[in-house]
């Protein structure tokens, strides 16, 4: 492996004072994924940075949060690895960090979807932002939402199907039952950053699928260079962190999630009598027994108290990827 950055290194980039948001992902060879994993987070820690980094021998897939020199300084270490040469990422404005902590995990897969596959060269063609509102206008095409139907249940493009996931691995199945390439030779897909839709498009090309398209940098790009007047976004976008949901150039959308259920509730759902900040909600509320919700309020109680102190508490209901 790569030797450590040095404490000066790290410390060289204090004069960097806001907070971004950085995100990125490579399905490429990884090995030694338990020494990546000390060395991250040694790098990780030392410079202030929070969020998740999952690893495997298939890739890398992250969403880190912190200043911006100290997040470059870890991605210039990913970049010295084999097969991470070039390594791209999305970074984001952000007045706050939406992470409690730092975690590095050790995976089978960086993004699950339960096949032992690596998308590698087959994938579908990239379409870039800018041009995607001419695949979502073309008749032709049939426009796929690969996300979890509780994030699609928050926001979408006009006219995609929901496949209804309750979660990715379902997708073979989908795929399965209910598409054809003789009856829809023109697939385009998207998901929240891309990532999705590289082991998606890798399965359906797979299965004799030829013409597939998907959205380069997933809806939070075509959030971010799209105009609000020229997008055919609608609602907000489920996000997997503090903020739950976004809507154009990252702002801060309107949801929250339930801690019990994990469900994103939005203002409506909030002012339902089965809602009860961090207890429970309308999609939860019905199976909760008495004593799941005293053990909800009692957590509740101390989040608050540690908010309170200036601290976070450990184990809110965010941060996975």
């Amino acid at each position: 492996m790569t030797s450590l950055i040095s404490a000066m290194e790290i410390s060289a980039t204090a004069q960097y004072p806001s907070f971004i948001l950085a995100s990125w992902y490579r399905f490429a060879p990884l090995e030694d994924c338990e020494g990546l994993k000390a060395e991250l987070l040694s790098i990780g820690r030392r410079g202030g940075l929070r969020g998740t980094i999952l690893l495997s021998p298939e890739g890398i897939n992250a969403s880190i949060g912190g200043s911006r020199g100290n997040i470059h300084v870890l991605l210039a270490h990913l970049r010295r690895l084999p097969h991470f040469e070039g390594l791209t990422h999305r970074e984001t404005s952000v007045q706050s960090i939406p992470f409690h902590r730092l975690k590095v995990r050790i995976k089978k897969e960086i993004i699950s979807l339960g096949l032992a596959m690596s998308p590698g060269a087959l994938v579908g063609k990239h379409v870039e932002p800018q041009v995607w509102n001419d695949l979502l206008n073309d008749p032709e095409v049939l426009v796929l939402d690969v996300r979890n139907d509780y994030e699609v249940g928050i926001g979408t493009f006009e006219g995609a199907v929901n496949p209804r996931l309750g979660s990715f691995r379902e997708f073979p199945r989908f795929v399965r039952e209910h598409l054809d390439p003789r009856r829809q030779p023109k697939v385009a897909m998207f998901c929240t950053g891309g990532i999705r839709c590289e082991k998606a498009s890798a399965l359906m090309l797979a299965q004799g699928f030829r013409e597939l398209y998907q959205l380069h940098g997933g809806i939070l790009g075509y959030l971010d260079l799209v105009p609000e007047e020229r997008s055919l976004w609608e609602g907000e976008c489920f996000v997997f962190d503090q903020r739950v949901s976004v809507g154009h150039r990252g702002a801060k959308g309107s949801y929250e999630q339930c801690y019990t259920c994990r469900h994103p509730v939005g203002p409506a759902e909030r002012g339902s009598p089965a809602y009860e900040e961090g207890v429970s909600c309308p999609h939860c509320f019905p199976w909760l027994d008495a004593e799941r919700r005293r053990r909800s309020r009692e957590r509740h109680r101390q989040v608050k108290l540690a908010v309170a102190r200036g601290g976070a508490h450990i184990g809110a209901p965010h941060e996975a990827l």
